[in-house]
């Protein structure tokens, strides 16, 4: 798929289509993280699931090396 840049305000944006929106279940109100490679613009949804996993793996390694990580701090 190609696309040019829509000049959107001051800025400029790529609208995406409903079929890509729909198959990624992207809704106007899904937050959307935005990286680069410098190279690429890359562009996911940000997935609370996705988040709590991680939330709760970082717990889980804080309680279980905790005292390595604080000796590493110092």
């Amino acid at each position: 798929m190609v696309k040019k840049l829509s000049q959107i305000g001051n800025s400029l944006g790529v609208l995406l289509d409903k079929p890509v929106l729909d198959l990624l279940k992207i809704t106007a109100d899904t937050r959307l993280e935005i990286t680069t490679d410098g190279e690429s613009i890359i562009i996911r949804p940000l997935r609370t699931a996705h988040q709590a996993r991680v939330r709760e793996a970082t717990k889980a390694v804080m309680r279980d090396h905790d005292r390595t990580l604080r000796r590493l701090a110092e």
